[in-house]
């Protein structure tokens, strides 16, 4: 895909977005739960018919798309694919395969006990790294997840789980435990806060890994009403990748619409 081609899909993309957005009814996006924190998976699923669209922008001139669905209420299936140097000069690299992810959810929540889900994810975050068979930062792989909601000043919502990544060519096997919390300001206006010890990403083989730290993440985002959603991200504020300066700043879109 040359430069011109990418221009061309990021604009086709940011239409169909904004045409569907200006078709859709008043109540397409009510009742949406978020269903990922930031790169982790929370236990909030999309109803039956509804749908959602993703576009992520990172590194290298790196893009990635996605696109769940909520077949039943209790079961979402998605891909996604994406590639480094889709956007400037360079020849794009696209990822080796396209991401599933699969999700389905035991328990609903309760006033006295959070939602459960478990489900498989086998997209990770940033460049592909060819001779480590991983993306910079590891697919979720197999998980489960815990989420609570409370009404305090809006709604916080908080987020816990384990996983096993099947992104195991640095020899690192561990398995991993992620944690999030969002905070509304308002109706528009979310705060996201996301942390992951990388238990699965400190071995010595690990390309930039090895301080220990995990993965701190921050995330921003603006509800444009009945379901798009302009996301900012900075990653990694703890430096555990140790050749960045403040953070990765990412940009995201995202689109929730009902059949």
């Amino acid at each position: 895909m040359n430069k011109k081609n990418a221009v061309f899909v990021l604009v086709a993309f940011l239409m169909v977005c904004c045409s569907v957005h200006a078709q859709s009814n008043a109540g397409a996006s009510a009742n949406i739960e978020p269903t990922m924190i930031i790169d982790r998976p929370t236990a909030g699923m999309l109803h039956r018919g509804a749908y959602y669209v993703s576009a992520g922008f990172f590194e290298q001139g790196g893009v990635l798309f996605g696109v769940s669905v909520g077949l039943i209420d209790r079961f979402n299936f998605g891909i996604s694919y994406g590639g480094t140097d889709v956007l400037g000069t360079n020849k794009p690299r696209m990822n080796p395969y396209p991401g599933v992810n699969v999700k389905i959810r035991l328990l609903d929540e309760s006033l006295v006990a959070p939602a459960v889900a478990m489900g498989f994810d086998w997209q990770g975050r940033g460049p592909y790294i060819d001779d480590l068979k991983r993306y910079t930062i590891k697919s979720p792989g197999f998980y489960a997840v815990a989420s609570q909601n409370y009404a305090i000043l809006g709604n916080l919502s908080v987020h816990g789980g384990i996983n096993l990544s099947t992104e195991r060519g640095d020899g690192d096997k561990d398995l991993d435990l992620f944690f999030g919390a969002e905070k509304t300001l308002g109706q528009d206006i979310s705060l996201l806060a996301e942390y992951d010890p990388g238990f699965n990403d400190n071995s010595a083989n690990a390309i930039g890994k090895g301080r220990g730290r995990g993965y701190l993440n921050l995330g921003f985002r603006w509800s444009w009403g009945k379901g798009l959603v302009l996301g900012v991200n900075i990653k990694d504020i703890l430096k555990n990748e140790g050749d960045i300066s403040v953070g990765n700043r990412t940009l995201q879109l995202e689109y929730v619409g009902t059949f």
